[in-house]
Parts: C-alpha cells; structure tokens; sequence
C-alpha cells in the first residue's frame, strides 16, 4: 500500500480545485496513482474537467519571431519578474528567438550548441546570468518551415504570458493568408485546443472521456439506451471543446474556428487549412519556489 503524503495531497488539490478529503480519499483508492486518482474525482463531479494537471509559476516571457515562411515561438526563463521586465532579458529573449529561425537545431541541446558572435549559446546564456544575478533558461521552443503557400501566423498575449504559432496552408495563398493565421492563433491563445481535429484525440483520452461519461450517465438511472445518447452528448461537448476546429470562434460564436476558415476562404478565394498549432503558457508545468522574494530582499536588507 502506497503512503499518501502531504504533498501528493497538495499536488492534486492545486491540479484538481477538489477538497483535501476528497483527494485523500482519491489518492486512498487509487493506491497513490495520480492520474487514476484524478479520474476517481472527475468520476464523482469533484475536479473541474477543465483544471490543467500542472504548477504554474517560473517567470520570464515567451517570444515569437516570424520572417518569410519560418517562424519561431521559444519560452525563456528567469526566476523573478523583475529580471525578466529588463532590457537586457528582453534583448536576449529576441534575439535567441531570432537565431533560432537562423538554425536548423530541433532541440534545445543543439541549439546551445550553436555559435552565436564568437561564443556558443550557452556561453552567452552563461554570461547573461553573471550579469542579472539570476538563472536564464531557454527552455522550449518551436519552428516551423511553411510549405509553398503556407503562412506563419504569431501572436504573443499579455506582454509574454501566453503565445502560439499557427500553419495555414491556402489552395491559393492571397494578401490575407498571414492575417487569417494570425486571427486564428488568437483565438488560440484564448480557447487553448487540446487537439486540432477529431481525428486528432487519442485513444487514450478517448477511451478516459468515454469512461468517465458513462459512469456520470449510468448514475443517473436513466435506461441504457437514454444513457448511450448522453454518453454521445457529452463526446460532442468534449469535441467542441478541445478540438480548435470545432471549437466556437472568439470574435462570433455563432460559428466555429471551421466555419471561420470557410467563410474567410471564401472572401478571399481560396480554401484555408490550418495544418498544426503550437500553444505556450509560461512556466507551465513548473513548480515555483515557496519562498516570498520581497521578503528574501528584506533580509538581506537588514
């Protein structure tokens, strides 16, 4: 038997918004696995279906860069706020963005390999926090080559909180291709898709979806026929709600992101596709420290 400890307990009630007993007793039954103990407590109505199973809270900005048909969207790290609003973080989130649209490195191990004016990019990474005091991370980032009348499509929210990339392939690329991208990656960053299509999901989420849809349905005692058409309406509601092209489109929910791409093809006489998408949030999945920083400053005030 697995030892439920308080920090697993912490851990799924930040992931879940379900209370301390009830994630105790979750982690209870679930002999301290924390995905099953996260299925037990949506199964129950206890989690919000929604509640994203990670710690948000590392600091710095998330930066995109797009030129031609490359574009790039990299997060880069630091440990406080006040660091990441300087100039001299700012310049190197840029300008690393910048290189990467330069490079032909998939990974960040490549790309810190690279020579960047005489030194390679861990070096410059290296100085940079001998300079601001802190530590600097280039944690992630994306790059996309478009294919022959594919666009590039950026948007940064909330001065580098959230950003995402978007691919739109027209049958006959006009004036408003990157426009169209760019409308698309809003919506993006606001909606958070999971998923591009339905064809997309996996079978694992599938199977979990399903699951958990007819234990709610069952419960409720209605006939086995009635409980496979809830089944069926609660897949349709998880479709629209984490596949992009079927999500309701930002600027009008009177259509989908689908619908959109139709009529702005449309208008503009072509057929538009949006081929993939990258969403980042900053410091997602990563684990702040617990201290208070303004306090840390005072104490070595005193």
């Amino acid at each position: 038997m697995t030892q439920i400890t308080a920090a697993m307990v912490k851990e799924l009630r930040e992931q879940t918004g379900a209370g301390m007993m009830d994630v105790k007793r979750a982690l209870t039954e679930a002999d301290g696995n924390m995905q099953e103990a996260t299925k037990i407590l949506r199964k129950k109505g206890l989690a919000a279906a929604s509640k994203k199973a990670s710690r948000v809270a590392a600091e710095g900005a998330v930066v995109a860069h797009a030129t031609g048909d490359v574009g790039v969207l990299a997060e880069i790290n630091c440990e406080t706020d006040f660091v990441a609003r300087t100039d001299q973080f700012r310049q190197f989130a840029v300008d690393v963005t910048k290189l990467i649209a330069r490079s032909k490195a998939n990974s960040v191990d490549e790309i810190n390999k690279e020579q960047w004016n005489g030194e390679t990019v861990s070096q410059k990474t290296q100085n940079l926090i001998a300079t601001l005091g802190e530590n600097v991370t280039l944690r992630r980032f994306a790059r996309y080559e478009a294919a022959k009348n594919g666009s590039i499509g950026t948007y940064i929210h909330a001065g580098g909180k959230i950003g995402v990339m978007v691919e739109l392939m027209a049958n006959n690329k006009g004036d408003r291709s990157t426009d169209v991208a760019r409308d698309v990656a809003m919506h993006i960053a606001a909606a958070e898709p999971r998923f591009l299509s339905r064809e997309d999901v996996t079978q694992k989420d599938l199977d979990t979806e399903r699951e958990i849809a007819r234990e709610q349905a069952v419960k409720s005692g209605k006939p086995e026929n009635i409980v496979e058409k809830m089944v069926t309406g609660k897949m349709e509601k998880f479709y629209g709600e984490t596949c992009l092209l079927e999500q309701a489109y930002i600027r009008n929910d009177k259509q989908n992101v689908g619908d959109y791409l139709k009529s702005a093809g449309k208008e503009a006489g072509c057929a538009y596709t949006v081929t993939r998408f990258v969403r980042y949030k900053l410091g997602e999945g990563i684990e702040k420290r617990g201290d208070d920083f303004a306090s840390e400053v005072m104490s070595y005030m005193k």
